[in-house]
């Protein structure tokens, strides 16, 4: 496969495994508990594990040709800590709800809890889109076969861990809105943010190529914001701490795998 294609597969693998996942409110009648904990300990291990091998190891080897070896750090640390604070800023404007603790943030509307749940579960995905865009167009400026591979991979990774946070939100949503249909439709819009932003990190990528490794860096920091936010207490980890242990770890490992072997 050349290029092109290989990014409207990665760029369609993060809408399409969100929407799968969404449709497991057609096979499952209510929220488990213990799904949720092993579902949302899997995403965090992906998020975590392509921070670190898709993300902040490919900006500070980018670095390293632009600074040096001595100051090839600060991009990724910088770029690290400015993700989080994009989340920080996301969070004080978009209106949303944090399902684990009830807690509302953003700007004060009338708009309905679901509607704020789903919203909130849209701010997760951001982060998520970006990382495969600015990993995508890092790839399209070198033309470099391998880069592409690896960039297909973060998105195989990014889809995996999607299909059961798609669950995570139509199953939740079922019990809000009494409604599989709706609920359906909720979880598959929730995914549509990720190929839209992947398309706007695609660009940055590509017209920035000298701040590729603060991109990369940035959408790093951005997820593992997310992960320890809102995934890790929306999970309930105390009342299953093993199934969330286990997720964690496994997703961390299926992601390293992916990396690490499609590279060669």
């Amino acid at each position: 496969m050349n290029g092109t294609v290989m990014t409207i597969i990665g760029f369609s693998i993060l809408f399409v495994m969100t929407t799968a996942g969404s449709a497991l409110v057609y096979i499952f009648k209510s929220n488990s508990p213990k799904a949720t904990t092993l579902f949302l300990g899997f995403a965090s291990g992906i998020m975590i594990s392509a921070s670190v091998w898709s993300l902040l190891i490919p900006s500070i080897d980018q670095a390293k040709e632009i600074m040096g070896e001595n100051l090839a750090f600060l991009p990724a640390v910088i770029g690290f800590i400015l993700g989080g604070l994009f989340l920080v800023l996301l969070d004080k404007i978009v209106p949303h709800f944090h399902s684990a603790t009830g807690e509302e943030e953003g700007i004060k509307t009338s708009m309905s809890k679901p509607m704020k749940m789903l919203l909130a579960v849209t701010l997760h995905n951001i982060p998520e889109g970006l990382a495969v865009g600015f990993a995508f167009g890092a790839a399209s400026t070198t033309g470099d076969p391998t880069a592409y591979v690896s960039a297909l991979g973060l998105a195989i990774g990014i889809g995996l861990q999607n299909f059961p946070e798609g669950a995570a939100v139509s199953l939740p949503m079922h019990s809000s809105l009494g409604s599989k249909h709706k609920a359906f439709a909720c979880g598959a819009f929730s995914g549509i943010v990720e190929p839209v932003f992947a398309v706007v990190g695609f660009f940055l990528a590509s017209a920035l190529t000298i701040a590729q490794p603060w991109l990369l860096a940035l959408s790093a920091g951005a997820m593992v914001f997310v992960v320890v936010e809102d995934l890790i207490p929306e999970a309930h980890f105390g009342d299953h701490p093993h199934l969330g242990t286990w997720g964690i770890m496994i997703g961390f490992a299926v992601m390293m795998v992916l990396d690490v072997a499609l590279a060669f």
